[in-house]
């Protein structure tokens, strides 16, 4: 197994490039993909506190936010798990078909605007738990 550094450092490469695509769909107005691929960015984030936390443990191959979260024992708000919980949504909607039309509806650049943003926010906020 690799060092704890080097496994942190490959969780946080591949959300930073997942934010990176996340960012070029949003541009192109790719909006239900946009919030795919950014739930990716916490999923890994998350991922990469949960080795931290764990002393290099590899991480559970879930996709629940929420789950991870409390794995990582933080201690969410009650506004943290709801929002957490909505973005586990966006990793559903788009894989299936029966939700995907109704998912692409619903991501207007208003929408994914406003969800891009915090899911940016919660990226930072992260990263500083795993830098501190």
């Amino acid at each position: 197994m690799i060092d704890v550094k080097k496994h942190i450092e490959y969780w946080l490469k591949t959300a930073k490039h997942d934010l990176e695509v996340a960012d070029t769909l949003f541009e192109t107005g790719k909006y239900d993909w946009c919030l795919f691929v950014a739930h990716l960015v916490l999923e890994k984030t998350f991922k990469a506190l949960f080795v931290k936390v764990h002393g290099n443990k590899l991480p559970p191959r879930i996709h629940n936010l929420v789950r991870l979260a409390r794995l990582c024992k933080l201690e969410l708000t009650e506004e943290q798990a709801i929002f957490l919980d909505k973005v586990n949504d966006f990793n559903l909607e788009t894989r299936y078909p029966d939700y995907k039309f109704n998912f692409y509806d619903v991501c207007t650049y208003e929408f994914t605007k406003e969800y891009f943003q915090k899911i940016k926010e919660y990226y930072r906020w992260l990263i500083s738990l795993i830098e501190s």
